[in-house]
């Protein structure tokens, strides 16, 4: 073991950390310098009410010498104090209550100081007795600790140091003591926290090789016992008894039999009322478990439980096995490795014997000792006798307490096993905490209540201040708890368990909770009620993934007498850990499926501009996999046409709502040329070609037109004037027409390739529409489901809208109720159109012959005539200016008829058509320039202008803003 090393200690740190100590006396800041642990510490000492100046230290009688402890302590204690003779260091070893056992050691005149301080045998030095001290501490704190100086509560115990290390029950991970080395302050090391952490380490491996002998000891009383026959099962044997499952046994069992014999076996170890219990076996046998009483030489009791089989026909098997290859049972000699602890040579198989002083402990009856020689086989009529290796065989034997912690981690393993598979199904952060809550209760506690923080929920950062939480789930035995319900805004008081949590981040463990006091600061009434109604034990655990606090989780215990251990503490840690990730992943889904949801329905039209060609309704539903690439849109065109268009990107997430925005966007500019349809489409496909090749050059891997966008369009251009529809679709679903009477039809629209292949063009349909038909658009989310045929959900479609003369928004409603679930798996985009037709006395033509000078005069006399019947006299001087222009030019430079329209619409449109496909060009002219300028003033006058091209020329049009 090695020595204490002397470092002396800088006295300008110590006059930094008393100030920091008086300041906190005082009330006030307390500098950054003063260890997290330490600084809880004193607040947790300034709650017990405790004077640093006037400390009572209790004392009590009657230390045991011959106590579990200090017998397994006792050789490490010597070698301590020999260890540390040349040295300054007193070695103190307490009880889990912080009661002074021994102390070893030490300079006499140091050893007269700590009894100064009454830090001696048979004083407790508990941290609500005695403030901070390596002893007390390291009990609260439940872990090694260092305290130097004046990190003392108390003003009498600045002149030390201190370093204190728990010893657990290496079976339980009960605390069963502290080991405490201290010294003087001038001589600390904070090495010493290495030594005592060791030295702890070896006691808690002797109170492991004292559990082993007992168990040993045991095995001898059983074998004692058996050999005198005092033990009533069956007739008296002269060989010994294996301990486990015979050999001969052991091969006509498979695996889970042994599983499940030695589970039963614990549990009967365990339980404190039952003595005898049966277990189905795989192949259809019973067997039959008996404990019996079994007291060993120095007085300890334990229990043996013995198993039997069942049925003729297995005791037949296993009869023909010993008189076969297996060995029946041990021999004499190796009864004897059994009793002892050392091991019998192997002669067949793996077996195993139990193990010795210097081996770890392993739980009582897991293996067995072979037997060299197998006895003679037995008559299959005679009764097989226990240990003969037939039918009957001690399965384990053990104390009562080893078979409760067996049965305990068996328990535990099953509840992070059933953790795994509840918690985390879903990507929602308040589905998550309460399946959390859920699993805890009531395997490991009787309330569990998860505290977020508010950003958590709406998939934020948390903020640092964290002083107010929102309850997202609790759950819990009974109704009634007195607890912070669901929703509630809850704010934790700095003295509270779960601030602590916050603060440092620590999970925080209150066996008794009425002995809390930080934790009745909260709010004394309820807190009072809680205690009242029985719930007596806490712990809380903060929640955090990937560096990130999120909340805080409490565990509370109210029907169960035994309050929360160590153990316990480590599987909420686990619990908690599982959950805070699936919670950080549910938050950081959150906030993807927010700025995805929020970039798409910032795309997506906010609301269409009304159109005398159509009456529209639409609608969006997001799926529960996230956000889709699904839009629609309603674009108003030249000649009071209009443009429905519906786009379907593949995929989810923020990559599709963007990919969605980029077609949604080229698809207006596109229509503001007055493309045709299917000529519209083959530029879309190749800008998704583009995108694909720009994905490409990223580094994706993926060569060009693989399809890294992949998407579908349907586009249809509506005339109210001719009444005639003009379809083309590029993969995408069928349109649905809706004629006035209610019959459905589905125009047989040629089907062109998905966007971005680029393989074959794309053709057009043109229908006749009846004035109030209603074509429904629509993404393949509304008719496919994988718990469907397509053909259902067309046909389901075909029934919602076979309905005469109902409104577009009903329409809408009525298909959604038909088609789609609460949930649907992929987004809806639904857009509904009615057409109207634009009335015969606001549409005005004039044809005009080319070789007919005279025939603008009269074409603008006409057109005067008609604003005047409209009533636009207003525009009268623009509109003839604008007809004066155009024409001229049509005359001029055109070739083929031109014809003049008017249309009278929510704007007047004024159209002049020739034979030429060539488009004027607007241009600035000079001073000196004769002409050139008539363009440019057809800009001024009117709101728009452009040009659109047709199967036999051009149309110029133009359109002005009616008053």
């Amino acid at each position: 073991m090695r020595s204490v090393v002397r470092v002396p200690v800088s006295e300008v740190d110590l006059s930094g950390l008393s100030s920091a100590y008086e300041s906190f006396l005082a009330g006030g800041p307390v500098e950054p310098g003063v260890r997290s642990g330490i600084l809880a510490s004193w607040r947790r000492c300034k709650f017990f009410g405790l004077e640093p100046d006037r400390l009572e230290i209790p004392y009590q009688e009657g230390v045991d010498p011959e106590g579990r402890l200090l017998r397994a302590a006792g050789p490490v204690l010597e070698q301590l104090e020999s260890a540390v003779s040349e040295t300054n260091v007193s070695v103190i070893l307490s009880d889990e209550r912080g009661r002074v056992l021994q102390r070893r050691a030490g300079d006499p005149k140091l050893n007269k100081d700590l009894d100064a301080v009454q830090l001696a045998v048979g004083f407790t030095f508990a941290e609500p007795i005695a403030g901070t001290n390596g002893i007390g501490t390291a009990l609260a704190d439940r872990r090694p600790c260092y305290i130097l100086g004046r990190e003392h509560f108390a003003q009498g115990m600045e002149p030390f140091a201190c370093a204190g290390a728990p010893v657990r029950n290496p079976l339980s991970g009960h605390i069963e003591g502290v080991l405490d080395f201290t010294c003087w302050r001038t001589e600390a090391d904070p090495a010493m926290l290495t030594t005592v952490s060791r030295a702890a380490a070896e006691i808690e491996k002797r109170l492991a090789e004292q559990a082993t002998e007992r168990e040993r000891e045991l095995v001898r009383a059983f074998l004692r016992t058996r050999h005198h026959g005092r033990l009533p099962v069956g007739p008296p044997v002269s060989g010994p008894v294996t301990l486990g499952v015979p050999p001969t046994i052991g091969e006509v069992l498979d695996r889970s039999d042994h599983a499940r014999l030695r589970e039963k076996a614990a549990e009967l170890i365990s339980s404190s009322h039952r003595v005898t219990t049966e277990v189905m076996l795989s192949c259809g046998q019973v067997a039959t478990l008996r404990c019996r009483p079994v007291t060993g030489p120095s007085g300890q009791m334990g229990i043996a439980v013995e198993a039997r089989l069942s049925g003729s026909g297995l005791r037949g098997r296993i009869a023909r096995t010993a008189s076969g290859t297996a060995d029946a049972g041990p021999s004499a000699p190796d009864s004897l490795a059994v009793a002892t602890g050392r091991r019998a040579p192997r002669r067949s198989g793996p077996p195993r014997a139990l193990p010795t002083s210097s081996e770890a402990p392993a739980p009582a009856g897991e293996g067995f000792v072979p037997n060299p020689k197998p006895p003679p086989t037995p008559a299959a009529s005679d009764r097989s006798a226990p240990g003969s290796g037939t039918d009957e065989w001690l399965l384990l034997l053990g104390e009562p307490g080893v078979g409760r912690l067996a049965v305990a981690a068996r328990r535990r393993l099953a509840l992070l096993f059933d953790a795994g598979t509840r918690i985390g199904t879903t990507l929602d952060v308040r589905r998550t905490a309460e399946e959390l809550a859920e699993v805890a209760v009531p395997q490991l506690a009787d309330f569990a209540a998860v505290d977020l923080m508010d950003p958590v929920l709406r998939g934020e950062e948390p903020v640092p201040a964290h002083d107010e939480l929102r309850r997202v789930a609790m759950s819990g035995v009974r109704e009634e708890s007195h607890l912070y319900e669901v929703g509630e805004l809850v704010r934790f008081v700095p003295s509270a368990p779960q601030a602590r949590s916050l603060a440092h981040q620590e999970s925080v463990l209150e066996p008794v909770l009425a002995e809390a006091p930080g934790w009745f600061a909260q709010d004394p009434v309820r807190c009072a009620k809680i205690v009242g109604s029985g719930i007596h034990s806490l712990i809380t655990v903060p929640m955090q993934a990937r560096g990130v606090l999120l909340g805080v989780v409490s565990f509370l215990r109210s029907q169960s007498p035994d309050p929360f251990e160590d153990d316990d503490l480590s599987l909420a840690e686990e619990l908690v850990a599982r959950a805070a990730l699936c919670i950080d992943n549910a938050r950081r889904y959150a906030r993807e499926h927010t700025l995805a949801l929020g970039l798409q329905r910032s795309l997506l039209p906010q609301g269409l501009r009304s159109q005398s060609a159509v009456e529209v309704a639409h609608r969006y539903l997001p799926s529960r996999a996230g956000v889709g690439g699904d839009w629609y849109d309603v674009i108003p065109l030249s000649g009071a046409r209009v443009a429905l268009v519906v786009g379907d990107v593949v995929g989810h997430g923020v990559h599709a709502a963007a990919t969605m925005g980029r077609l949604q966007t080229a698809v207006h500019n596109f229509s503001s040329l007055d493309l045709p349809a299917d000529e519209l489409l083959s530029r879309l496909d190749a800008l998704v070609d583009r995108l694909d090749a720009v994905q490409d050059l990223a580094g994706t891997g993926r060569s060009v037109g693989s399809g890294v966008v992949g998407a579908t369009c349907l586009y249809a251009v509506y005339d109210p004037v001719s009444r005639h529809c003009v379809l083309a679709r590029a993969g995408h679903p069928l349109p649905a027409l809706v004629h006035p009477d209610g019959t459905v039809e589905f125009p047989e629209v040629p089907a062109g390739l998905p966007l971005g292949l680029g393989l074959l063009p794309f053709e057009t349909m043109e229908l006749e529409i009846s004035e109030g038909s209603e074509l429904v658009l629509y993404s393949d989310g509304l008719i496919e489901d994988r718990n469907r045929d397509i053909d259902v959900g067309l046909k389901l479609l075909q029934e919602a809208l076979a309905q005469p003369a109902r409104p577009p928004e009903e329409t809408c409603d009525a298909v959604l109720d038909a088609l789609l679930p609460a949930h649907p798996s992929d987004d809806v985009a639904l857009l509904v159109a009615r057409f109207r037709s634009l009335d015969a006395d606001r549409v005005t033509v004039w044809d005009l012959p080319r070789d007919d000078p005279a025939s603008l005069c009269r074409t603008r006399a006409a057109v005067t005539e008609q604003l005047g019947r409209w009533g636009l006299e207003e525009l009268e001087f623009a509109t003839e200016l604008i007809v004066s222009e155009l024409v001229a030019n049509a005359i001029r430079h055109a070739s083929g008829p031109v014809q003049v329209r008017l249309l009278r619409d929510r704007s007047l449109i004024c159209e002049v058509s020739d034979g030429s496909s060539t488009s004027p060009r607007m241009r600035q002219a000079a001073t000196t320039d004769e002409d050139g300028r008539g363009l440019f003033m057809i800009a001024q006058l009117a709101a728009r202008w452009g040009t659109r091209y047709t199967n036999c020329g051009k149309v110029i049009w133009t359109e002005q803003t009616l008053p």
